[in-house]
């Protein structure tokens, strides 16, 4: 995984996790390391399948150190989920705030791109796609289904051609796609993966703003 591992132990005695460089133990960076960690493990053993005390382990501290910081699973998931749902709605923001023309929707997709090659972000969506039932059943990942919704609806536009449409919507579902297409291939860098998915997603976004006569004759059938 592409990010920065923070080395963490426990302070003995005190059953409180701290950064090896110092940190304060409720700073962000044991927070984000503790949500690493446990992000990779339900992402490749399955939510259900990972406990808090295999998480734990794999920090090497105690459960006692973790409940400090998450009591739950859920609420690690929902952390990782709030930090992804802060970064969409400033992007909407932005979005909502610009005349909607065509440059401005390409422009959104660009920065979407750059959003989601963070890290966290994009594996968040991994583990979403190997545990899709607690979309529906945390709250955190309820907000992120409506506000994926949000994003969509500032895309397309309901007097488009369905063509159209779907061309808006593949475009974010491409940058998402980028990740799992070239998982495990080594003779493709992550830059290039994300610079390829960026030029795909932005040549979905102009080809549907030029609707052709072949849509204009499905649209009339």
């Amino acid at each position: 995984m592409e990010q920065n591992q923070t080395a963490a132990r426990v302070v003995r005695g005190r059953n409180r996790i701290r950064t090896t460089t110092g940190g304060d133990a409720d700073s962000d960076d044991v927070r984000t390391h503790i949500q690493r960690v446990a992000l990779e493990l339900f992402i490749e053993e399955g939510y259900d399948k990972t406990s808090l005390r295999e998480i734990a382990e794999q920090l090497g501290v105690t459960k006692a150190a973790l409940y400090y910081h998450f009591p739950t699973k859920d609420d690690i998931v929902n952390s990782l989920i709030e930090h992804r749902i802060a970064a969409i709605d400033a992007l909407m923001e932005w979005a909502e705030a610009q005349p909607r023309t065509e440059q401005t929707r390409i422009e959104f997709v660009r920065r979407y791109s750059v959003l989601h090659d963070v890290s966290k972000h994009e594996h968040v969506i991994r583990f979403f796609e190997r545990n899709q039932t607690l979309i529906n059943t945390l709250p955190a990942g309820k907000l992120m289904k409506g506000q994926m919704e949000r994003v969509f609806g500032f895309l397309m536009d309901p007097e488009e051609s369905t063509v159209q449409q779907i061309r808006r919507a593949m475009a974010i579902f491409t940058i998402h796609a980028g990740h799992f297409i070239f998982r495990g291939r080594d003779d493709v860098s992550a830059q290039d993966r994300r610079d390829a998915t960026l030029v795909v997603a932005e040549d979905l976004m102009r080809l549907a703003a030029h609707r052709d006569t072949a849509e204009d004759e499905a649209e009339r059938r």
